[in-house]
Protein backbone atom coordinates (compact mmCIF):
# COMPACT_ATOMS: atom_id res chain seq x y z
CA UNK A 1 0.00 0.00 0.00
CA UNK A 2 0.93 3.53 -0.94
CA UNK A 3 0.40 6.69 1.65
CA UNK A 4 1.10 10.05 1.71
CA UNK A 5 1.78 11.46 4.61
CA UNK A 6 2.65 15.10 4.49
CA UNK A 7 4.43 14.93 0.89
CA UNK A 8 6.29 12.14 1.05
CA UNK A 9 5.36 9.10 -0.79
CA UNK A 10 5.64 5.96 1.30
CA UNK A 11 6.09 3.17 -0.64
CA UNK A 12 6.45 -0.94 -0.27
CA UNK A 13 10.38 -1.71 -0.57
CA UNK A 14 11.16 -3.19 -3.81
CA UNK A 15 14.40 -6.00 -4.71
CA UNK A 16 15.58 -2.88 -6.67
CA UNK A 17 15.54 -0.71 -3.83
CA UNK A 18 17.77 -2.75 -2.27
CA UNK A 19 21.30 -1.51 -3.32
CA UNK A 20 20.54 1.85 -2.54
CA UNK A 21 19.78 0.88 1.33
CA UNK A 22 22.46 -1.22 1.51
CA UNK A 23 24.87 1.82 0.56
CA UNK A 24 22.74 3.99 2.79
CA UNK A 25 23.41 1.61 5.67
CA UNK A 26 27.37 1.98 5.10
CA UNK A 27 26.99 5.63 5.42
CA UNK A 28 24.46 5.98 8.36
CA UNK A 29 25.65 3.01 10.61
CA UNK A 30 28.68 2.46 9.77
CA UNK A 31 30.44 2.14 13.10
CA UNK A 32 27.30 0.00 13.96
CA UNK A 33 27.71 -3.05 11.67
CA UNK A 34 25.44 -1.66 8.66
CA UNK A 35 23.28 -4.34 6.80
CA UNK A 36 24.05 -6.20 3.56
CA UNK A 37 22.32 -6.20 1.03
CA UNK A 38 21.82 -9.78 0.87
CA UNK A 39 20.74 -9.59 4.85
CA UNK A 40 17.91 -6.80 4.11
CA UNK A 41 16.82 -8.90 1.00
CA UNK A 42 16.37 -11.66 3.83
CA UNK A 43 14.19 -8.70 6.31
CA UNK A 44 12.34 -7.92 3.01
CA UNK A 45 11.71 -11.96 2.44
CA UNK A 46 10.29 -12.66 5.69
CA UNK A 47 6.60 -13.11 5.89
CA UNK A 48 6.25 -11.03 9.26
CA UNK A 49 8.25 -8.09 8.11
CA UNK A 50 7.73 -4.52 6.25
CA UNK A 51 9.55 -2.78 4.77
CA UNK A 52 8.94 1.02 2.79
CA UNK A 53 10.77 3.74 1.21
CA UNK A 54 10.40 7.13 0.18
CA UNK A 55 12.11 8.11 -2.98
CA UNK A 56 13.27 11.45 -4.40
CA UNK A 57 11.57 12.82 -7.45
CA UNK A 58 14.54 10.94 -9.69
CA UNK A 59 13.60 7.82 -8.22
CA UNK A 60 16.53 7.37 -5.48
CA UNK A 61 15.87 6.11 -2.16
CA UNK A 62 15.98 9.03 0.65
CA UNK A 63 14.60 6.79 3.41
CA UNK A 64 13.74 3.23 4.17
CA UNK A 65 12.15 1.80 7.08
CA UNK A 66 10.88 -2.13 8.35
CA UNK A 67 9.01 -3.44 11.26
CA UNK A 68 8.32 -7.09 12.40
CA UNK A 69 5.00 -8.27 13.40
CA UNK A 70 5.26 -10.65 16.47
CA UNK A 71 2.99 -12.98 17.41
CA UNK A 72 -0.69 -13.16 17.40
CA UNK A 73 -4.47 -12.14 19.27
CA UNK A 74 -3.21 -11.40 22.82
CA UNK A 75 1.07 -11.86 22.54
CA UNK A 76 0.40 -9.30 19.35
CA UNK A 77 3.42 -6.86 19.65
CA UNK A 78 5.83 -5.44 16.74
CA UNK A 79 9.31 -4.12 17.05
CA UNK A 80 10.66 -1.82 14.79
CA UNK A 81 14.25 -2.51 12.87
CA UNK A 82 15.50 0.42 11.79
CA UNK A 83 14.59 3.50 9.99
CA UNK A 84 17.41 5.54 7.68
CA UNK A 85 17.26 8.72 6.01
CA UNK A 86 20.41 10.18 3.82
CA UNK A 87 21.77 12.39 5.52
CA UNK A 88 21.13 14.87 2.66
CA UNK A 89 17.46 14.17 2.69
CA UNK A 90 17.31 14.87 6.65
CA UNK A 91 15.16 17.31 8.63
CA UNK A 92 11.95 17.47 5.80
CA UNK A 93 9.87 15.02 7.40
CA UNK A 94 10.96 11.85 6.12
CA UNK A 95 11.76 9.88 8.71
CA UNK A 96 7.98 10.71 9.93
CA UNK A 97 6.36 10.03 7.55
CA UNK A 98 8.33 6.52 7.38
CA UNK A 99 7.18 6.37 11.18
CA UNK A 100 3.72 6.75 10.54
CA UNK A 101 3.54 3.91 8.37
CA UNK A 102 4.98 1.10 10.05
CA UNK A 103 2.89 2.54 12.87
CA UNK A 104 -0.12 1.61 10.87
CA UNK A 105 1.00 -1.59 10.13
CA UNK A 106 1.83 -2.05 14.18
CA UNK A 107 -1.96 -0.90 14.85
CA UNK A 108 -3.20 -3.11 12.05
CA UNK A 109 -1.40 -6.04 13.79
CA UNK A 110 -2.04 -5.25 17.82
CA UNK A 111 -0.27 -4.62 20.55
CA UNK A 112 2.34 -2.55 22.14
CA UNK A 113 5.43 -1.26 19.37
CA UNK A 114 9.21 -2.06 20.67
CA UNK A 115 12.55 -0.65 19.16
CA UNK A 116 15.58 0.48 19.96
CA UNK A 117 17.47 3.64 19.56
CA UNK A 118 21.19 4.99 19.99
CA UNK A 119 20.92 6.85 23.42
CA UNK A 120 23.00 9.64 21.65
CA UNK A 121 20.20 10.47 19.19
CA UNK A 122 18.32 13.19 20.34
CA UNK A 123 16.62 13.55 16.92
CA UNK A 124 15.37 10.46 17.06
CA UNK A 125 14.56 10.33 20.40
CA UNK A 126 12.57 13.22 19.90
CA UNK A 127 10.90 11.64 16.90
CA UNK A 128 9.83 8.53 18.92
CA UNK A 129 8.20 10.47 21.74
CA UNK A 130 5.98 12.50 19.84
CA UNK A 131 4.57 9.14 18.13
CA UNK A 132 3.81 8.02 21.63
CA UNK A 133 7.08 6.21 22.61
CA UNK A 134 8.48 6.02 25.83
CA UNK A 135 11.46 5.06 27.48
CA UNK A 136 11.58 1.51 28.99
CA UNK A 137 15.30 0.65 29.70
CA UNK A 138 18.55 0.73 28.39
CA UNK A 139 20.90 -1.79 26.93
CA UNK A 140 24.57 -1.59 27.55
CA UNK A 141 26.57 -2.19 24.63
CA UNK A 142 23.72 -2.78 22.36
CA UNK A 143 25.54 -1.46 19.28
CA UNK A 144 28.77 -3.48 17.96
CA UNK A 145 31.05 -2.45 17.15
CA UNK A 146 30.77 0.23 18.54
CA UNK A 147 29.57 -0.91 21.78
CA UNK A 148 27.23 2.40 21.97
CA UNK A 149 24.32 2.09 24.84
CA UNK A 150 20.97 2.03 23.26
CA UNK A 151 17.28 2.79 24.71
CA UNK A 152 14.69 0.11 24.65
CA UNK A 153 11.41 2.00 24.11
CA UNK A 154 8.11 0.98 23.84
CA UNK A 155 4.50 2.51 22.46
CA UNK A 156 1.34 0.93 23.77
CA UNK A 157 -0.72 -0.64 21.88
CA UNK A 158 -3.43 1.73 20.03
CA UNK A 159 -6.11 2.73 21.77
CA UNK A 160 -4.76 2.29 25.14
CA UNK A 161 -4.30 4.69 27.48
CA UNK A 162 -0.99 3.67 29.11
CA UNK A 163 2.57 2.85 27.93
CA UNK A 164 3.63 1.00 30.72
Amino acid sequence: MTTRPDDHVVAAMALRDLARCARLEIELFTEDGPWSESALRSELAAPHNRYVVVHGDDGEVLGYAGIGLLGSGEGAESEIHTIGVAPAAQRRGIGAALLRELLRYADEHGGPVFLEVRTGNDAAIELYRRAGFEVVGTRKNYYQPSGADAFTMRRAAAGTETTA
